[in-house]
């Protein structure tokens, strides 16, 4: 699984939505279960999936899935575009 699949998963996961649901354009506060509480047990799943730790500005700035795609990249994983 790339890493873009494996962000997928976590979102599903973390946001306790459908297997095949699609993620890609989501963003913050849009669906009722991206709310505050639910973006940082997505941070820490994030963070968890990629051995990595997320800046307070990154956090704070992760509106949507594309910004979480710089974020990761950000932190040197490879996304395929």
């Amino acid at each position: 699984m790339d890493h873009l699949e494996r962000l997928r998963a976590v979102f599903r996961t973390a946001l306790r939505l459908a297997p095949d649901a699609a993620v890609d354009g989501l963003e913050y506060r849009a669906i009722p279960q991206w709310d505050s509480l639910a973006h940082m047990a997505l941070v820490a799943a994030m963070e968890d999936e990629f051995d990595i730790m997320i800046d307070t500005d990154d956090v704070i700035d992760m509106s949507s899935f594309g910004r979480a795609v710089e974020i990761l990249e950000k932190q040197g994983v490879t996304i395929p575009r």
